[in-house]
């Protein structure tokens, strides 16, 4: 017979942002717990609102399938001792295992005889097993987690009740002073207390007491909703789905309402009013059929349709009281000028350790110079982005700022626009953020990139030197997800950016600017280089290029983040080759070689004089005639070589007696070996 299984448990209202993970983190345990315990089932279902977290299982057997199973215990040796008695080992480990020592038998393993004994395991009755899924709930983690009362238990939210019902049976267990039962609740205003007669009933009896426990149900029927009210009014509603699934885990009832405001309030930009509404009141803006922002929003209540009118006079004056406050810090904001707010980031610490905000500007414009000459920026582009590294960071001391942190960069370009400066110094000034995200849009313009780069390579070089390196999951000034982000910046444009190389020039372009930090930031470069490395390796795994030829680019000494793409783009294009693996050996053994000798190398050019066989000089001339620095070209010219490298080793042996012959031959090798670390550390690739 197959059996019906409903867990609930029911609390205080949860974070919207944290709902959906913790319905699947819960889906996710329940689900490991029944194969753990071998429990066979149809389908699991989720229900999740603000109050409650729900799994229905259905198509559960009737009890564990019985099992045997052979089971290896200690050594014979360890078993008995030196007279054949059981020893204490030997007799805890067959009560362990529910049988005597009459059950044991010894068998060989690998030359040691053990002890094994058969098991029979009596397969339990299903609504037993269930009792230990309160272990499974006391297991769950959040990233805030809370206690009440006197107890040291942690969980989300306080837990008000629980529901564990087989079929029309109640699975007792118990979590502090909370008794699983069969008893659950409606919405907290509409609906009232639920005795559930049998698991299967639980959707329905929710919905009687207003609560629709489905997450995806009540997401359908507030998009429809908002939907209903667009086609009414003839507007254009865009909905966006992170907003939707925020509001969705905020409501058990939800019930969609329109309001409006003034539209004196639509002088003030877009983006304002935008923030005010989707991201402080959870609102949907509203378009006409032409795409112009309307003074009208679209909210979602937590309950009927009673009384609406008062819940949209409410929403309507919170939004108008926050729009009152954007308006004025917009017209105050132009009351000064660019220079002013420039000024006061003097004051304004970027860190205590390092310097004001002002002396990072300053910075940034030293290493933005540098780089846009580097990537070929023209003059015009060049006098932008020298003018948006001098002011970029104004509008973090303006009102409107102060009152909406999203807004950074975003009002820097409005007001810097406002105030006569150029659309590419004002674009810059936004797109300097970018990406937002781990994976949020990038830098559309080239000055806009330049100066993204710059800002974040400046933060990433200070926190270095001054101590402040990410560790483990502490990383609490983002300079992961900066250097993430100057990953696929260079990745999406093709720009070299070496950065062991550039540092030096960062550095005495700051000196001689007078602006340089009070820190050595090369003291860490290397630290620096492989922390940006780290995440070019994460950008190629997610691009699923096979692991030992990220290895090989990773551990390459070569830092340029567009030639790693390149060397990692290269050999996958070559992988397949019929050569690839004679190529990589030949190339690996001059690898090897030259990293023995190193040590007593004195390197010194090649002295063709010195030269004993043909061979030697083929390889010299080959060698010398590869004159690129273009990746893909070099692979080739490389593996070219590999039949001329061949012929050198069958003729040639390198290690000789005569110390000057062998150095000469070390450095001929060294030359080899330089260039193919120009692609990669070619040693970590698995050829078969």
């Amino acid at each position: 017979m197959a059996h019906t299984f409903l867990l609930e448990i029911g609390l205080e209202e949860m974070p919207a942002h944290v709902v959906t993970p913790s319905i699947r983190q819960l889906e996710s345990k329940v689900r490991k717990f029944l194969k753990e315990n071998r429990i066979d089932f149809d389908t699991v279902t989720d229900f999740s609102t603000p109050r409650r977290l729900a799994i229905s299982i259905s198509g559960l057997i009737e009890k564990q399938p019985d099992i045997s199973e052979t089971v290896k215990g200690p050594a014979k040796k360890i078993a008995q001792d030196e007279d054949g008695n059981w020893t204490k080992a030997a007799i805890g480990f067959t009560k362990g295992q529910g049988v005597t020592t009459d059950d044991i038998t010894f068998k060989e393993l690998k030359g040691t005889e053990y002890v094994y004994v058969e098991k029979h395991v009596v397969g339990k009755v299903v609504s037993d097993v269930l009792k230990g899924l309160k272990d499974v709930i006391t297991s769950m983690t959040f990233p805030t987690m809370m206690k009440w009362g006197s107890y040291h238990f942690e969980f989300v939210r306080p837990i008000k009740w629980l529901v564990a019902m087989l079929d029309d049976s109640v699975i007792p267990f118990e979590i502090l002073n909370i008794t699983a039962g069969n008893k659950s609740r409606g919405h907290r205003f509409l609906g009232s207390n639920i005795e559930l007669k049998d698991a299967t009933d639980y959707e329905a009896a929710l919905k009687k007491e207003f609560v629709i426990a489905n997450a995806k149900d009540r997401k359908d029927l507030i998009r429809t909703q908002i939907q209903e009210i667009a086609k009414e009014h003839n507007w254009k509603i865009t909905i966006d789905e992170g907003l939707l699934e925020e509001v969705t885990n905020l409501v058990e009832w939800p019930t969609a309402f329109s309001g409006s405001f003034d539209d004196k309030y639509l002088t003030i930009p877009d983006e304002v009013l935008i923030t005010s509404m989707k991201d402080h009141q959870r609102f949907f803006y509203v378009l006409d059929q032409k795409g112009t922002l309307l003074p009208n929003f679209v909210s979602v209540r937590n309950g009927n349709a009673e009384h609406i009118e008062n819940v949209v006079a409410g929403n309507e004056k919170v939004l108008t009281a926050r729009l009152s406050d954007a308006m004025f810090f917009y017209e105050e904001d132009q009351k000064n000028q660019i220079a002013d707010y420039v000024d006061r980031l003097k004051e304004v610490s970027f860190h205590d350790k390092i310097s004001s905000m002002y002396d990072k500007m300053m910075r940034v414009q030293q290493i933005a110079q540098i780089i846009g000459k580097s990537v070929g920026l023209t003059r015009s582009e060049l006098s932008n982005l020298s003018r948006a590294s001098e002011i970029y960071k104004f509008d973090l001391v303006t009102g409107m700022v102060g009152e909406f942190a999203e807004l950074q960069g975003v009002m820097g370009e409005k007001y810097a626009l406002l105030q006569g400066e150029t659309a590419e110094t004002a674009t810059a000034i936004r797109e300097h953020y970018m990406p937002i995200s781990a994976e949020g849009a990038l830098p559309e313009t080239k000055v806009g990139s330049v100066l993204a780069i710059s800002d974040k390579l400046d933060s990433i070089l200070t926190f270095f030197a001054a101590g402040m390196i990410p560790s483990g999951s502490n990383d609490p000034y983002a300079l992961r997800r900066q250097a993430y982000g100057i990953v696929r910046i260079v990745n999406n444009l093709n720009w070299h950016l070496p950065i062991s190389a550039w540092a030096q020039e960062f550095v005495d372009a700051e000196e001689n600017a007078n602006v340089a930090p009070k820190l050595d930031q090369l003291a860490k470069l290397s630290d620096v280089s492989a922390f940006i490395k780290d995440r070019v390796k994460a950008v190629l795994q997610s691009k699923k290029v096979r692991h030992d030829i990220i290895d090989a680019v990773i551990a390459g000494q070569n830092d340029d983040v567009f030639d790693l793409f390149i060397s990692a783009k290269v050999l996958t294009e070559h992988e397949d080759d019929a050569n690839f693996k004679a190529v990589i050996e030949s190339l690996d053994r001059i690898i090897r070689i030259s990293v023995k000798g190193a040590k007593n190398l004195t390197v010194k050019p090649v002295d063709t004089a010195l030269f004993e066989n043909d061979s030697e000089k083929e390889l010299y001339e080959a060698v010398s005639a590869i004159q690129t620095t273009d990746i893909a070209e070099l692979f080739q010219k490389l593996a070219d070589l590999q039949p001329v490298i061949d012929n050198y080793f069958e003729a040639t042996m390198v290690m000789v007696d005569d110390e000057t012959v062998k150095n000469n031959r070390m450095n001929q090798l060294k030359l080899i070996a330089d260039l193919a670390a120009k692609i990669g550390d070619l040693d970590q690739i698995i050829v078969k």
